[in-house]
């Protein structure tokens, strides 16, 4: 990005687009509240990560190819939704230790979650639509660019999310308290959910 206007515009986007609630961050919280902030800075790495190079592909064209494949995108979409709704329910039915055993963590696992998040998705068509230049070179350059400076961006935006979930730990000592957390990240995570694939109907 040679633009000083654009540069800026790219990291405000990314910076509102990463920080705000969605599936990752509400995981983010229940994995600060698990873990703290210093276990859980690897599932913090993998979501920047993943983020980056769901934004990376979709910039060399993975996007297109869905687009242009109406039922695949479908089958993404909902297929991502499934699998977040049912994340939801392992962390609303967690056992008394406070655990959602199943629920992504560390950093591939919550790499890996990013390409089923359709809040990544969305994210990742909207920043090419808004960003994508066509006299700043070819894709890839572009979408090493991009990657980079969203991961970078990414990692303060979300810190807050398992700081938050971290600072919970004091009040959660007791089975009741971990319970009414889990359950109200879970209907976080499928409410975000919701919003997000319907807006896309």
């Amino acid at each position: 990005m040679h633009d000083p206007a654009q540069l800026i515009a790219f990291v405000t986007f990314s910076a509102v687009v990463a920080g705000t609630p969605g599936p990752s961050n509400a995981l983010l919280t229940v994995v600060g509240a698990r873990a703290g902030v210093r276990r859980g800075l690897p599932s913090l790495l993998g979501q920047v990560t993943g983020m980056g190079a769901m934004l990376f592909a979709i910039t060399l064209g993975l996007g297109d190819v869905l687009l242009a494949h109406p039922l695949a995108l479908q089958a993404l979409k909902w297929g991502g939704a499934a699998m977040l709704c049912w994340i939801a329910w392992r962390i609303a039915t967690a056992g008394h230790g406070g655990d959602a055993a199943d629920a992504p963590a560390g950093f591939l696992g919550m790499a890996a979650f990013q390409w089923v998040n359709p809040k990544g998705w969305l994210v990742g068509v909207a920043a090419i639509a808004t960003f994508l230049d066509r006299r700043a070179g070819g894709a890839l350059g572009q979408a090493a660019v991009f990657a980079i400076l969203f991961a970078l961006v990414a990692f303060p935006s979300c810190l807050p999310w398992l700081a938050f979930g971290a600072a919970l730990q004091r009040f959660l000592r007791t089975p009741r308290a971990r319970r009414v957390l889990n359950g109200a990240m879970a209907a976080l995570l499928v409410a975000s959910t919701i919003l997000l694939v319907w807006a896309r109907l």
